[in-house]
């Protein structure tokens, strides 16, 4: 997509807060990549939210609030 700093970061942001780190990683670069903007990345996240199962859906949420904190 574009400035994938933003995604680096909100990345290092949640490391220490989720469980699941290389599942977390592996998919929101796939999600990133997919995405047409911060906006429909942020909407494609929240469909994997809806679909996801705990504790994993934490680390989803987690990783969600980090990357709305540093992409504002």
């Amino acid at each position: 997509m574009k400035e994938k700093n933003i995604l680096n970061d909100a990345l290092f942001e949640a490391r220490p807060y989720v469980e699941y780190w290389n599942r977390l990683k592996e998919l929101v670069e796939k999600l990133w990549e997919e995405a047409t903007d911060e906006k429909n990345f942020v909407e494609l996240i929240s469909e994997e939210i809806e679909r996801a199962d705990e504790p994993f859906k934490t680390d989803l949420k987690i990783f969600l609030q980090k990357f709305r904190a540093v992409s504002e």
